[in-house]
C-alpha cells in the first residue's frame, strides 16, 4: 500500500478541521522531506511533491502548508540550474521532532492503514533519533571523564537532565533511572546517589516520589531512597 492510497481526503473542511489537516501535513512533509534528504541534502521540490501528494489531492493543495513552513524557516528553497531545490533546515528539523513526539502534537496517520514509504520513513527517523542520543551521550562520557568531584557531578548532572528532559518531552519530570543509566560509569553509585541528593539539598533538583506506570525492579533500583527510606522515581529542575 503506498502512502498515495492512505486515505481519501475530502475537499471540504471547515477551518477548524483545515487547521488540523495544515498541522498533520507539515510534519508529513517535514518527515518526507527528511527522509528524501538524509537529513543533510538538498531535494528537487519535484520530487518532494511526488512523495506528499495523496490520492484525490494535487499539489495545490500543499501550497499553503508549504508557504507557512518557508515562512518560519523550517524549509529553504534555493534555485540551481534552473531547478528548484528544498532542504531541511535545522529548524525544520526541530519543528519535525516537536510534531513526532510532543503529546500535545495533532500528529497521526489518517484511515485505518498508512502507506509502507510513510510508515518506513518514521521507523528510520526513530532509529536515526536513538543513535544520535548514543552518540551524545558517548561523547558526553568521552569529555568528562571520570566525575571525581560533585561540581563536575553537577554539571554533567544538570546536562543531562536538560538533554533528556529535551530529547524526549518529558515535561520537566526527568526519570532518575535514566538520569543514572546515561552518566553510566562516569560516576559511582554511592556518589550518585549522594550529589543527586545533595542537589535537592542546594534547591537545585527537587526529587518526587509518587508513582511510575512502567515501573520494573532494575528501574526502581536505579531511582533513589530518601535517608527515610522512601523511594523518588523524578527530578524536576528548580534552577534554570
Amino acid at each position: 500500500m503506498s502512502e498515495k492510497d492512505e486515505i481519501a481526503v475530502s475537499q471540504t473542511l471547515t477551518p477548524e478541521e483545515q487547521a488540523v489537516w495544515n498541522a498533520k501535513a507539515k510534519v508529513r512533509v517535514l518527515l518526507n522531506l527528511w527522509d528524501l534528504g538524509g537529513g543533510k541534502m538538498k531535494v528537487k521540490k519535484g520530487d518532494l511533491t511526488k512523495r506528499i501528494v495523496r490520492t484525490n489531492e494535487t499539489s495545490q493543495r500543499y501550497v499553503e502548508v508549504l508557504g507557512e513552513l518557508q515562512a518560519t524557516g523550517a524549509i529553504e528553497y534555493s534555485l540551481v540550474n534552473r531547478v528548484t531545490l528544498v532542504e531541511l533546515s535545522a529548524k525544520g528539523k526541530e519543528v519535525l521532532a516537536q510534531g513526532l513526539k510532543s503529546k500535545d502534537s495533532l500528529f497521526e496517520f489518517d484511515g485505518s492503514q498508512i502507506g509502507t514509504r510513510l510508515g518506513n520513513s518514521l521507523l528510520k527517523w526513530i532509529r536515526h533519533q536513538d543513535g544520535a542520543a548514543s552518540v551524545a551521550v558517548e561523547k558526553r562520557k568521552a569529555d568528562v571523564g571520570t566525575i571525581a568531584s560533585y561540581d563536575d557531578f553537577k554539571a554533567v548532572a544538570i546536562d543531562v537532565y536538560d538533554s533528556l528532559n529535551r530529547d524526549y518531552n518529558l515535561d520537566d519530570l526527568v526519570p532518575i533511572y535514566r538520569m543514572r543509566r546515561a552518566i553510566g560509569e562516569m560516576v559511582g553509585r554511592s556518589e550518585f546517589n549522594e550529589w543527586l541528593l545533595e542537589m535537592q539539598a542546594t534547591d537545585i533538583f527537587q526529587l518526587i516520589g509518587g508513582e511510575m506506570t512502567d515501573i520494573t525492579p532494575d528501574k526502581a533500583e536505579d531511582s533513589i531512597k530518601t535517608a527515610l527510606g522512601a523511594l523518588r522515581y523524578y527530578v524536576k529542575r528548580l534552577n534554570s
